[in-house]
């Protein structure tokens, strides 16, 4: 359980009584975070959209947000959240706004804080662990191919619009494209 705002509700921290009814993926989950600290969920490209991938238990272990990523190959993704989580289980603080430079060979990655209004859209396993929101989540945002971030006036438009949503923006403000289809 951690100290701090964030008032740890996951169902290790609590029992609910229906840990018996837990399917195999929710056992996986409370399986790594208890040795781990984190599991990273990763969600495959489909005939709907890009894959993506998130972490669970950042928050219950070490008091810190969790982080989601967007777009690329979600075995690359689940590397690069992997270095960020062991940033943060090392006391490093990750928080909105900051960019970071050694996660990615070669790029940096920015975090920015997600809009708690798409949390059911995308994080659903991460609400059945912790049982309701809000728990802090940060997307790890990658920039195109000359380090330009969605937010740069000179960003590739293509990049911006089609590879990772924009999280930071609640869902009415979203530009229409494929991140929009599930809502």
């Amino acid at each position: 359980m951690t100290d701090g705002p964030f008032q740890c509700r996951c169902v290790l921290c609590h029992d609910y009584g229906d840990r018996d009814e837990a399917d195999r993926v929710d056992l996986t989950i409370t399986e790594n975070v208890q040795p781990y600290g984190w599991h990273v969920v990763m969600v495959p490209e489909d005939e709907i959209g890009p894959g993506f991938a998130y972490t669970i238990g950042l928050s219950h272990t070490h008091g810190a947000p969790e982080l989601a990523m967007f777009g690329l190959d979600i075995h690359v993704m689940h590397r690069i959240l992997n270095r960020l989580g062991e940033k943060s289980a090392a006391g490093a603080v990750l928080a909105d706004g900051q960019k970071h430079p050694d996660v990615v060979d070669g790029h940096q990655v920015a975090l920015r804080h997600v809009d708690l209004r798409w949390y059911r859209t995308f994080f659903g396993r991460a609400i059945g662990f912790y049982r309701r929101p809000p728990f802090p989540v940060l997307q790890v945002v990658w920039p195109d191919v000359d380090d330009r971030f969605h937010w740069d006036e000179q960003a590739e438009e293509r990049r911006r619009r089609e590879s990772q949503p924009q999280l930071w923006l609640p869902p009415s403000a979203h530009p229409v494209g494929i991140w929009m289809t599930e809502l």
